[in-house]
């Protein structure tokens, strides 16, 4: 059982890391990259003025010649010429970590499912495809869109509550989901439902941590597509993920 728990998982997870790192690559990679050009100060965003960049490009364009102003650079060009230079060498690099990353933390959601399939298996429940991609949407609930609504994906050069109180928060609120949607969907009588919706909504009314004011450096504008598309990879990759270990999961049986 265990040999088939981690096979299971480790197929599951490496798929799913495999389709995130695509996707991230083809619609996420250039917002963050962006991102870090204003954290950095090569780029600097005030208000209207700023840095425009159209849906089929991958570096920003200047905003028209009657706003000379719109973007601000910081160095002088020797400094920039070397900072471009060590950027053309690295993006192979951070691709191949960036793929690893996403293969092990999928692996890792992979585990934590199929650990949820055995224990469902133990109480008489039937694992299939179908019933595998309503658990990876229930992950994906718990480990993403529900922290979201407190903690949204932050893209570089966004400012954040101290990291310690948002990690705890995110913790919480995954435990707390997750043992919320477990109740409603297998909780027997009222009283369970309703623990499980009180669980679901304690994150919420608790509040996750907030600054006292807001003073990131890159343009909400990039900041809200990041999240936006973020948030749809995820439900993506989970929902794939789930049927995926659902289906290894049942054709061992």
């Amino acid at each position: 059982m265990i040999k088939q728990m981690v096979t299971s998982a480790v197929i599951a997870g490496f798929a799913a890391g495999l389709l995130a790192a695509l996707l991230h690559f083809a619609f996420v990679q250039k917002y963050i990259l962006l991102g870090e050009e204003y954290e950095s100060g090569a780029l600097v965003h005030f208000g209207a003025s700023g840095t425009r960049m159209s849906h089929d490009q991958t570096t920003p364009n200047p905003a028209p010649a009657a706003q000379p102003d719109a973007i601000a650079e910081t160095g002088d060009h020797a400094a920039d010429g070397h900072h471009h230079e060590a950027a053309e060498t690295e993006p192979a690099t951070r691709n191949l970590l960036t793929s690893l990353f996403f293969g092990l933390i999928y692996v890792a959601y992979a585990l934590i499912l199929v650990a949820g399939f055995n224990l469902a298996s133990s109480l008489g429940k039937t694992i299939t495809l179908r019933i595998g991609l309503l658990w990876g949407l229930a992950g994906y609930a718990a480990f993403q869109l529900a922290p979201a609504l407190g903690l949204p994906p932050e893209l570089p050069g966004t400012m954040a509550a101290d990291v310690h109180e948002r990690q705890i928060w995110w913790l919480g609120t995954a435990l707390a989901t997750g043992g919320g949607l477990a109740l409603v969907a297998y909780g027997r009588g009222a009283v369970a439902i309703g623990a499980g919706i009180a669980l679901l909504a304690a994150p919420h009314v608790i509040g996750a941590p907030e600054l006292d004011g807001y003073f990131g450096v890159a343009p909400p504008e990039v900041a809200s597509i990041f999240a936006a598309r973020t948030l749809g990879i995820g439900l993506i990759v989970w929902a794939f993920l789930g049927g995926l270990a659902g289906h290894l999961w049942s054709a061992k049986q």
